[in-house]
């Protein structure tokens, strides 16, 4: 990663492009929800996912922090521009910017400029960094709901620790990781596991998504599987919203 990308959207001269993906009902292909991935543009203006600026070793805590305190604050402004009231609209958020005061000093502003019920954004964070704390991270997700916002667990399978995180955390909504959907077709274990998980999913009454699924066949097994909901390349590919100047924002 280019020490220079680093500076400038550090410095607030960088631009910021939420993308968003789709997420669709299998059954019927109905699209049900939005998921809005950050996005920063190069000098060329081409946008790159933010996650390996985030995992930078070079990042400071304060300044990863601040630089999801950033993506958090351009998501929300495209939600209070773009959004409606048709779909759920999920946003990803850094564990860690749940024990930032900033993020709690900015959040009631973000909701109140929604045009539509907070209920209607699910904050989605995964458990692999950040908060380790399971109670703490529980106290936060019922912060959150609080402010009547949904939480959901993401990238269920991509560690030993995520069903003892999802089990704590009782979640509205679980996505399985890209791990699970690769290659299902081709791999009975993972589909067998999709299918439990789905069973679960409908006996605790949550909604329960599939991530990356690229190809047919993996649609194919999916479904098969019985997994309700899912998102990847082969059902929409995330398309950009309008790129966003950085502004300041509370840490």
């Amino acid at each position: 990663m280019s020490k220079g990308i680093l500076e400038s959207m550090l410095s607030g001269e960088g631009v910021i492009a939420s993308h968003v993906q789709p997420v669709y009902r299998l059954l019927d292909n109905r699209l049900v929800a939005r998921e809005y991935l950050a996005r920063h543009l190069d000098a060329n203006g081409v946008a790159h996912p933010v996650g390996p600026l985030l995992q930078d070793p070079r990042l400071s805590p304060q300044d990863r922090l601040t630089l999801d305190l950033l993506f958090l604050d351009s998501t929300f402004q495209t939600l209070a521009s773009a959004g409606d009231d048709t779909y759920l609209h999920f946003v990803n958020l850094e564990p860690v910017s749940l024990e930032a005061p900033g993020f709690w000093q900015s959040l009631p502003a973000w909701l109140e400029a929604l045009p539509f019920s907070p209920e209607l954004v699910v904050m989605e964070f995964t458990e692999s960094q950040g908060v380790h704390d399971l109670e703490a991270l529980q106290a936060y997700a019922g912060r959150l709901r609080d402010l009547g916002l949904r939480v959901a667990v993401d990238d269920l399978g991509a560690g030993v620790a995520s069903l003892s995180h999802m089990a704590q955390l009782a979640p509205d909504f679980i996505k399985a990781d890209r791990s699970l959907v690769h290659n299902a077709h081709r791999r009975p274990y993972q589909a067998a596991l999709l299918n439990a998980l789905a069973h679960f999913a409908t006996a605790m009454r949550i909604g329960f998504i599939a991530e990356g699924i690229e190809n047919l066949e993996e649609l194919e097994a999916v479904m098969d599987a019985g997994v309700p909901w899912g998102q990847g390349f082969i059902l929409g590919q995330p398309w950009p919203s309008r790129p966003r100047p950085i502004a300041a924002s509370a840490s």
